[in-house]
């Protein structure tokens, strides 16, 4: 007799998880990408704001023409931070975006981002505003 041959592969059970542990990832990623692609989308209106403008105002116009055209709603133009350093005015900005999961559970994501060489960029603002 020839012995029982060892059964390989996996079983179904362990592929139905393995299928609801993707589900559960790509679920993640179509809440995240979004909300990064809108943080690039602001990185590079800061940048071509700060080319367009010499003043705060000038820039934050510049930052508000582009962000209605590129469909950025997490931040405005007054929430912009416009300092003065060695090499002229530098643009930053800091924010939050929640992500609701399931009952009480969120993600948290913190974005921010400097036209500054040495890429420091601000403290995010408290709820008081400070």
């Amino acid at each position: 007799m020839q012995g029982l041959q060892k059964q390989r592969g996996i079983s179904l059970v362990g592929l139905i998880f393995g299928i609801a542990v993707l589900a559960g990832i790509g679920l993640l990623a179509l809440q995240i990408v979004p909300t990064y692609s809108e943080y690039r989308a602001i990185s590079a209106a800061i940048v071509k704001a700060k080319a367009a403008g010499s003043t705060p105002q000038q820039i934050q116009e510049s930052f508000s023409k582009s962000a209605e055209v590129g469909y950025i709603s997490s931040i405005s133009a007054r929430d912009l931070v416009i300092s003065r350093e060695e090499g002229g005015l530098e643009v930053s900005f800091a924010y939050d975006k929640k992500i609701p999961l399931v009952g009480p559970a969120s993600l948290l994501l913190e974005y921010a981002g400097t036209t500054s060489k040495s890429g420091g960029a601000p403290a995010k603002p408290d709820a008081d505003g400070k």
